[in-house]
């Protein structure tokens, strides 16, 4: 979206880029091919929001939850916004691109996944048990909705995973895991 204010076509855009970025790899000097991009559908939000996930690792336009976030309500799904006002180990349901994976040594084996929507950050602990029985969803997914049971914990908000499903929301960023 940086060169927005050319009026450029996304997509447009994206296919020149691509083709001046090859220009000089043993072509002829000043010779561009492909220069010009045929007919191309104009990016969908989601698309776009895709694209900058993909290229910066940030979605300006919109977080990849928000374009999910209807199937989400209908499954009955809460915001990292509204967990707050939920009370101590009541069941929920949430959403989220999964920024972090852990599993520290002193843990016991509990695996601690952040997860991220369009409203802010969610703590999910998952214990041995359910991270081995979800454990290839679950360490690959970059997206995942997640049922369990809210803890409140010396002021923080935790979910405890009982359950852990894959999330398509397509694009979503590279998450940083056992690090």
């Amino acid at each position: 979206g940086a060169f927005g204010c050319f009026e450029r076509d996304r997509r447009a855009a994206l296919w020149t880029a691509g083709a001046l970025g090859r220009a000089d790899a043993g072509g002829l000097n000043g010779i561009v091919v492909g220069e010009r991009a045929p007919p191309l559908p104009a990016m969908s939000p989601a698309e776009v929001s895709r694209a900058d996930l993909w290229a910066t690792g940030v979605a300006p336009d919109g977080h990849p939850t928000r374009f999910v976030r209807g199937r989400l309500a209908a499954l009955g799904a809460v915001t990292a916004a509204d967990l707050a006002g939920r009370g101590d180990g009541e069941k929920v349901i949430v959403g989220g691109v999964v920024t972090h994976r852990q599993r520290p040594a002193t843990a016991g084996g509990v695996v601690f996944v952040s997860l991220e929507d369009e409203t802010g950050l969610m703590n999910v602990v998952v214990s041995p048990g359910c991270w081995q029985h979800h454990r290839r969803l679950a360490a690959t997914a970059p997206a995942l909705l997640v049922r369990g049971r809210l803890e409140h914990a010396e002021g923080a908000l935790n979910i405890v995973a009982e359950r852990i499903e894959a999330l398509p929301v397509g694009g979503a960023a590279t998450s940083r895991d056992f690090r």
